[in-house]
């Protein structure tokens, strides 16, 4: 066994074997696997080796594509049969809304290269007749998709691997990890056989090496032990059973191939074809979480006993959609550990805190995304970024405050969830309330909707309606046009009612509210966004990411490590840090609070994300110069409340505490893209002179003890002038009218600031980190604004095919409505030759073709007119 190598990998099912074989592939030599017990003893061996290419998340769905083509490869390369069977995949619906879910998921698919067909009823029962369709709406099929056999794909690409000079090493336990500063030193004992259980001897071995990846599957709250970190892995059960042959089945096959893998996503459940009869795997309601706090010793390729009665409902179904099933017996099952993640996506990436760590776990649909992690987890080791934005798996979009039993009961729910109707506005109960601003209760009283980002409750919008003194006033409510040269709401809105004159909707159901097309929620989110267009509107925005940099290396440190030029004392700037490969890592709003600290806002859901990647910058750095750069994370800290909208000032006239009040927030004491530290009555505030909705307004950072004291005054001052409270979704529509790019969507791993087009935020003048690799990237797509002459139900989501003539040419990454132009609007990335203003594009929505043409950028306001007014 080797004792000095490159990269270590340890954990032996499919998703390790697909690490090792691609680092291998992609140049590493000395590369060692680890395995405690045998090769797919972990979850592999009992997996149904299903590859579903269905999921709504463009990443997975790249990782799901690539695995389900590099399977076909494998015997060509090994010479082993990995029992790949293209059978396809026929996911049935039995409502209108499935068919919506499937036409929202369709279009993501096209941007992945993901073929699909669409089959009515008729269609789905002359080519399967066993199949009962009388009760369904239509079903999408995926001809390339199918199932395979996770020992046999395991085995295959752990035979690739070592034909590429991996060395795979059996029963070996890893029991301690140790950094030098350089290397790990891992330590563990041999494991051997005793009484029918796996034990460590007392025989130790020590390998020391550069990378380490762990791909511990069920094994992962060990893992997290070891290395002091904290990893939401946690298996939940999951059942499957095995029916004897059907006659029916048996004789259908005679004359006909095999069916593809059926899915009935209402009845919450896959069936495939298995020796003559059929594999039933449901995702019932109350499968319990397993192993929160590490899987016994005794624990090897075990199973738990099944439980019939929580899955009878689900084989009721199969019984009602397959009616032959319904006198066949049952053969065998099986009831064993499926690793989940809060989310259900896997955790793959650098792991927090640690250098050289590498994550690769948490896959509930492993055998399908094996292939696709190893290639894509092997770009980023070797090549410093994979060439699609791995963001959404990055194992530090948990932070700190996630406990083992919010993942515990977190990751039940997600497996719950599998085959629930996922809108695009779903938000799930589980665990929640947990993160709570003061202000909460308060919003909640006043009709707020939540949503969760990294744990916060954040009011996505409030439900709200007239009261009735108001809607019985004869004038709706109506007050008059808002003065100061700005028209009423266009596209007749209608009147805008301010906080005082609505309350909450009784009963309303956030949940009853949500679709694939316009929810319930729709007409609260256009009404708030046309109160900050024509009026004003508060914002908490507490969730903002916040951090302090300081120490006499934080200029020199901030300078090389955004793109960007720094501003002056008492002025911000948005800027950029970027990865190795030169594309966007993070989008900081820069405070320069003094000369050598400054105060950084960044995007609420990525606080560890961006905690980590700040602080190993600043450690290089200061190895490299020497200077001290000191960090804090305040995030907790500071409430955030941003106030915007024409009347935004006047609010804060009411309140603000100065010798001239008149002049406090004038251009001339308090310019645009300024900080000042005002008084709100008794709360002393940071305030910033910025909206992210593209009107004149403020955040206001202030201490989050003070948060309902200010809360409360800020509601009592803008009672007169009509404020409006506004909720996320609104925000985001506004966003979208000004071209701001946002985290996650438009600004990713993925694409440079240049492609994002944001140039005037990049100072070439000067070096920062990735400038190099930035340029030599080029402009491979530009980032666009598209106003949507879109269905009248309907808005994109931002995950829409782009078209031109009959061309895939692009995708959508945000979506909305616009309020001011009175149509869908819509933000992406298209070839830069198509870049070009009043350039005509097609949009892809509900399996149909839009207009949509590209608008300039900031395409309401496009000179700043209104977040620049003075008074």
């Amino acid at each position: 066994m080797k004792t000095h190598v490159k990269a270590l990998v340890v954990g032996g099912g499919a998703i390790g074997a697909s690490v090792a074989y691609h680092l291998a592939k992609a140049g590493w030599e000395d590369v060692v696997l680890l395995e405690r017990d045998e090769l797919t003893s972990g979850s592999t061996w009992h997996a149904a080796g299903l590859l579903p290419l269905f999921n709504m998340s463009y990443a997975t769905t790249h990782i799901h594509q690539y695995s389900v083509e590099f399977y076909k490869t494998l015997e060509a390369e090994t010479g082993l049969n990995a029992g790949f069977s293209i059978v396809g995949n026929l996911r049935m619906a039995q409502s209108k809304a499935r068919m919506d879910e499937y036409m929202v998921y369709a279009t993501t698919a096209e941007t992945c290269g993901v073929p699909y067909q669409w089959l009515s009823p008729a269609q789905i029962k002359e080519r399967w007749p066993l199949v009962r369709t009388e009760d369904l709406e239509g079903a999408i099929y995926h001809p390339t998709d199918g199932y395979i056999n996770p020992a046999d794909v395991t085995m295959a690409m752990a035979k690739g691997a070592r034909q590429r000079g991996v060395e795979v090493i059996r029963k070996r336990q890893v029991d301690g990890y140790e950094w030098t500063g350089s290397e790990w030193i891992v330590r563990g004992r041999i494991m051997v056989e005793k009484g029918g259980n796996l034990v460590p001897s007392e025989e130790t071995f020590e390998i020391r090496a550069e990378h380490v990846v762990t791909c511990t599957g069920n094994h992962a709250q060990r893992t997290a032990q070891l290395l002091g970190i904290k990893i939401p892995a946690i298996p939940v059960e999951h059942q499957f059973i095995v029916t004897e042959p059907d006659p029916a089945l048996v004789e259908y096959r005679k004359s006909h191939g095999e069916h593809p893998v059926l899915r009935d996503a209402d009845a919450k459940w896959y069936v495939r074809e298995e020796r003559g009869g059929w594999i039933l795997g449901p995702y019932e309601r109350n499968a319990p979480a397993r192993f929160e706090y590490g899987v016994p010793d005794s624990f090897r390729a075990d199973l738990f006993p099944l439980d019939l009665e929580r899955i009878e409902e689900e084989y009721m179904s199969m019984i009602h959609r397959i009616p032959s099933s319904e006198t066949v017996g049952l053969k065998d099952d099986f009831n064993g550990p499926i690793c989940y993640t809060p989310d259900g996506n896997p955790l793959v990436g650098p792991a927090p805190g640690l250098r050289n760590m590498w994550l690769a776990e948490g896959f509930s649909f492993g055998i399908t995304a094996a292939g696709g992690t190893g290639y894509y987890l092997a770009q980023m080791m070797v090549e410093g970024e994979a060439e699609i934005d791995m963001a959404s798996l990055d194992p530090k979009r948990y932070g700190g405050w996630m406990t083992t039993e919010y993942a515990a009961r977190k990751n039940e729910e997600c497996y719950e969830h599998v085959y629930i109707l996922h809108h695009p506005d779903e938000e799930r109960e589980a665990c929640r309330p947990l993160r709570t601003a003061p202000a909460y209760d308060a919003q909640a009283a006043l009709g707020a909707q939540f949503g969760c980002v990294n744990g916060w409750e954040r009011p996505n919008y409030y439900a709200v309606e007239p009261k009735s003194s108001v809607a019985q006033s004869g004038t709706d409510g109506a007050r008059p046009a808002p003065q100061g040269g700005r028209s009423a709401p266009p596209h007749g809105a209608g009147a805008i009612l301010g906080q005082s004159e609505v309350q909450p909707v009784q009963g309303f159901s956030d949940h009853d509210s949500r679709s694939f097309r316009r929810g319930g929620w729709w007409d609260f989110a256009r009404q708030e966004a046309e109160a900050i267009r024509h009026g004003v509107g508060l914002i908490d925005a507490t969730a903002f990411t916040k951090h302090t940099v300081t120490g006499a290396g934080a200029t020199a440190f901030l300078d090389w490590f955004t793109c960007n030029r720094l501003p002056k004392v008492g002025r911000i700037n948005l800027t950029y840090a970027l990865t190795q490969a030169g594309t966007t890592r993070t989008e900081y709003t820069i405070v320069r609070t003094g000369e050598s600290s400054y105060y950084l806002v960044s995007a609420g859901a990525w606080t560890a994300y961006d905690a980590d990647y700040l602080r190993k910058a600043a450690e290089d750095f200061m190895a490299q110069n020497g200077a001290p750069v000191v960090i804090q994370d305040v995030t907790s800290q500071h409430g955030v409340f941003a106030i915007a909208g024409p009347k935004s000032r006047d609010v804060l006239k009411e309140l603000i505490k100065d010798a001239d009040p008149d002049t406090a927030l004038s251009n001339k004491r308090f310019p645009w893209l300024s900080a000042r530290q005002i008084e709100l009555g008794m709360c002393p505030v940071n305030a910033i002179r910025v909206a992210y909705t593209g009107e004149l307004g403020w955040e206001l950072h202030h201490p989050i003890e003070m948060q309902r004291y200010l809360w409360n005054a800020l509601l009592a001052a803008g009672e007169k002038h009509g404020m409006r409270l506004v909720g996320a979704r609104a925000q985001n529509w506004l966003r979208q009218e000004k071209s701001y790019r946002a985290f996650g969507t438009e600004l990713g791993r993925d694409a440079t600031p240049a492609e994002a087009g944001l140039d005037r935020f990049i100072d070439l003048e000067k070096d920062f980190f990735g400038k190099e690799a930035m340029l030599a990237k080029g402009i491979r797509s530009k980032c666009v604004t598209l106003l949507v002459d879109g269905p009248a139900d309907a808005d994109p989501w931002g995950r829409e095919a782009l078209y031109h003539g009959d061309t895939r040419v692009g995708r959508l990454t945000s979506g909305g409505y616009s309020v001011h132009f009175g149509k869908s609007i819509g933000m992406g990335y298209v070839k830069p030759e198509l870049a070009e203003v009043g350039t005509k594009l097609k949009v892809k929505m509900f399996d149909q073709l839009w207009d949509a043409e590209v608008v300039e950028d900031s395409p309401y306001d496009p000179k700043n007119a209104t977040i620049r007014v003075d008074g």
